[in-house]
């Protein structure tokens, strides 16, 4: 602790201490706690009390407070904790008597204050703190403290409850590992008498008939397998394993989620994946007994482990996927097509009744449906999962919820008549759709597989949220469509069905929903993205309608729409005009028009969005080399560049930075640099000057002025680009060195203006009225005086301003106590206002 901040403490706590005055708040004594924290984490010496009294004479001012305020009285429960996270610090603050007058049975716990959720919270937190030495335990244990923490895990308040479990489970962990003494052994383990106490209280709530009690101990056990990996814990298990399995066939206990979370983090520790503890019986009598949306978690987490018996394995996925089977079965009667599985795990007649009940049936196929996502990410998946029947079960969902199937069995119809216009369904169904374009086998589905999206594309009924998710998964199925058919010469068939998209492509551009247009230009530029190189793709595309209603929308009055319709202009562009040996049809695609329709959106839109996407996609057009000659692209950048220069909007000044980065690179790559001196000599460096075309360029283009007014743009991102482009133009135009690092003396040179732009740069955005036509001796079109400034600016100083936090002073401790001082006033003062 500096020597202002030990000056400063006593008032600060005085001031907390004083209940006439208003409190301080939260976020400061939050972050007050934060600087205790710093201080004692690697101190553990009593020396913070000792040489600063007015902390201990804090906490007993609040305990000799009638009523404390809950905010300050659980501030003050969470610093004692931290105070007494040190074994010296605890005896210190034991010998005040004031750990047991906080956390004894006759302190707050004994207080009306203790109704306060925030008080009870402060204590957990304090306990939770000071529990780093054996001396905190047993004080904790001797003193009633462990019924007070159990009491806690079923607290109203969620936060508080949590807390209380997290603590239990970190007691039990820290009284086990650092007051054992024998050896480990599984047949003769003396828990020490910390353990032994919350072990006894874990397995008297297992088998007592409280439904609360049991669900906190199942997760405590949850925590504690899932963060301890030692040894230990499988001798704990083997002491509760019997009544655990007893729950999984006893149906009035309602705590089946929590078992299966609690095998599924048992499956996935070390400790009893190998053991012979009989888990994985457990967890196969779980599979069958559990219904799928109890059990479903633990199904899927299962597939995703690396050591598990393959007999486990696949009862697992016939579990997770038993919901998809009997969709298909209820499609039709009898079964046109072959099921997903040969037999069942649990009872089929379960899962019937969960999809032919309304409150059930939705919930248990998302679930489903997400699981089966989740599996279809991972890169490498143990067991094989039938895509073909898979797919198949996905189009018949698919087609119940738009009505568009009538199945002929009971239950068929019932699920049909429940999932009709359930966008839930609808969107999870289409996610796992598109998640299995990647996965061979589905060939021979693709034609129906296109019936079943063209015709949620087409249909009115069909939502907003609904038609994005079908072009994502259209988008991703038409490239799968290319695939095959560059592999069977299946042309006649891509052509059709890219028609047939295309056509319905038309009517929702002109769609009267707005989020509908957008979703339909989202969609055309993945599109474009993924099959413009493909000459169907191409040709269904500029035959039809869709290029000339996407410009239409560059004057949508929404602007969202606006912005992505300039996206898909933008990329448009490499089919219409920027591969000139692709044919184009007909001469209705102007290259001038469209680039001189973007740049005037991106100098008059009224909204930042589509200005955003127009520097994007120039930069994009950049990039990819498509702005013509050199001369071309030097004009196009610099008319760019002085638009963006003075946008409102941060982002697109920092899109503007972008481009001038790849300008500069693409550039330097092209003309290369000269090898120019490198003795810093004023002359030898204006002979360079002439012979460094890209520096010319770079001035003609007015590059310089844009990246100097950056470094002092009043947004930091933008100040931080444009230093980092600086930084690269040196490196490229002084590769061994510069003038700057040369003169010992760091004075600038005079002459060109490069003092004054050196103490502008400095004010940073404070600077006033930044000018860029010379002003001030400083032309920034003037190569010379661009390689003097490149090469004398302290750009390390200025650096280290724009990446110092703002709040750098303000985060000082000292700043804060002087915050806290301020907030709460002096109450001779106030009393001296009062009359």
């Amino acid at each position: 602790m500096t020597r202002e901040c030990a000056l400063l403490l006593p008032g600060v706590c005085a001031a907390l201490a004083d209940p006439r005055q208003p409190g301080s708040d939260d976020t400061c004594l939050e972050k007050l706690l934060d600087w205790f924290r710093s201080m004692t984490e690697f101190d553990p010496s009593v020396s913070l009390v000792q040489d600063n009294p007015c902390l201990t004479e804090f906490i007993t001012s609040i305990l000799a407070l009638p009523e404390p305020s809950p905010s300050i009285l659980s501030f003050t429960l969470r610093l004692a904790g931290i105070l007494a996270s040190s074994e010296n610090r605890f005896q210190h603050l034991q010998q005040e008597k004031l750990l047991v007058r906080l956390f004894g049975a006759d302190g707050p716990l004994s207080s009306t204050v203790w109704e306060d959720a925030s008080v009870r919270s402060g204590w957990v937190e304090g306990v939770h703190s000071m529990m780093h030495h054996q001396p905190a335990l047993h004080f904790l244990c001797n003193g009633g403290g462990i019924d007070v923490i159990f009491a806690l895990q079923g607290d109203p308040s969620l936060f508080v409850a949590s807390s209380a479990s997290r603590l239990l489970v970190h007691m039990l962990i820290f009284s086990v590992e650092s007051e054992t003494t024998k050896p480990f052994s599984a047949k003769d383990f003396d828990w020490p008498v910390c353990a032994q106490m919350i072990i006894k209280r874990v397995e008297d709530s297992l088998q007592s008939s409280s439904a609360s009690h049991i669900g906190q101990s199942l997760k405590l056990l949850t925590s504690l397998f899932s963060s301890c990996h030692s040894r230990w814990t499988e001798v704990l298990w083997l002491g509760i394993a019997k009544q655990i399995e007893s729950f999984l066939m006893d149906e009035t206990i309602q705590a089946q989620r929590m078992l299966a979370n609690l095998l599924l983090n048992m499956a996935w520790s070390p400790v009893f994946c190998d053991s012979e503890g009989g888990l994985w019986a457990l967890v196969t009598s779980a599979l069958e007994h559990l219904t799928p949306l109890q059990v479903g978690p633990l199904a899927v987490g299962i597939l995703r482990l690396y050591k598990c018996p393959q007999d486990v394995r696949i009862q697992a996925l016939t579990v997770l996927l038993q919901p998809m089977d009997c969709i298909l079965r209820a499609a039709s009667q009898p079964l046109e097509y072959a099921g997903l599985l040969d037999e069942s795990v649990s009872d089929p007649a379960t899962v019937e009744s969960l999809l032919s009940c309304k409150s059930s049936c939705a919930s248990l196929l998302c679930q489903t449906l997400a699981h089966l996502e989740e599996l279809l990410s991972l890169v490498y998946l143990r067991v094989d999962l039938p895509y073909t029947s898979l797919l198949r079960s996905l189009m018949t969902i698919l087609q119940f919820c738009n009505g568009f199937l009538s199945p002929a069995s009971p239950l068929g119809s019932k699920i049909s008549r429940i999932l009709i216009n359930c966008v839930r369904v609808q969107r999870s169904a289409l996610d796992v759709l598109a998640a299995l374009s990647e996965r061979k086998g589905c060939d021979t589905l693709i034609g129906s597989l296109f019936d079943v999206l063209l015709a949620y594309l087409e249909s009115p009924n069909t939502t907003a949220t609904v038609l994005k998710k079908t072009f994502q998964a259209t988008s991703k199925w038409l490239v799968r469509l290319h695939e095959l058919s560059c592999s069977t010469s299946q042309w006649q068939q891509t052509e059709k069905i890219l028609a047939d998209v295309f056509l319905v492509l038309q009517k929702r551009l002109c769609s009267p929903c707005w989020e509908v247009r957008d979703s339909s230009l989202e969609f055309l530029t993945v599109l474009i993205k993924c099959l413009r190189d493909q000459d169907e793709f191409r040709q269904s595309l500029l035959s039809s309608e869709v290029p000339r209603l996407t410009e239409n929308l560059l004057e949508d009055p929404e602007s969202y729409v606006r912005a992505s319709a300039v996206t898909a202009v933008g990329h448009l562009a490499f089919i219409t005009f920027f591969a000139p040996e692709l044919p184009v049809i007909g001469n209705q695609y102007n290259k001038e028009n469209t680039v001189a329709k973007l740049q005037e959106i991106l100098s008059k839109d009224p909204e930042g969005f589509p200005r955003r996407a127009v520097i994007s996609m120039f930069t994009k057009w950049l990039r990819q080399g498509c702005t013509g000659r050199m001369e071309d692209t030097e004009r196009f950048v610099s008319r760019v560049i002085q638009t963006v220069e003075h946008d409102l909007d941060w982002e697109v000044r920092l899109g503007g930075l972008e481009l001038v980065e790849v300008f500069c690179s693409q550039t330097i790559c092209q003309l290369g640099l000269p090898r120019c001196s490198s003795v810093p000599v004023l002359s030898a460096v204006a002979s360079s000057i002439h012979q460094n075309r890209s520096l010319q360029i770079f001035c003609r283009a007015k590059l310089f002025s844009f990246l100097f007014r950056s470094l002092c743009d009043c947004d930091k991102p933008v100040g931080q680009r444009a230093c980092d482009i600086l930084f690269a133009l040196r490196g490229n135009f002084y590769p061994t060195g510069t003038p700057r690092d040369s003169q010992e003396t760091g004075e600038l040179p005079a002459g060109h203006g490069i003092a004054w732009l050196q103490r502008t740069l400095r004010q940073g955005s404070l600077a006033q009225n930044f000018p860029t036509g010379g002003g001030n001796g400083v032309d920034f079109e003037d190569p010379e005086s661009m390689m003097l400034a490149l090469g004398t600016i302290d750009l390390e100083e200025l650096h280290d301003e724009l990446n110092r936090s703002s709040d750098h002073v303000e985060k000082s401790p000292q700043s804060l106590l002087q915050d806290i001082l301020a907030t709460v006033g002096t109450i001779e003062e106030n009393e001296a206002d009062c009359y």
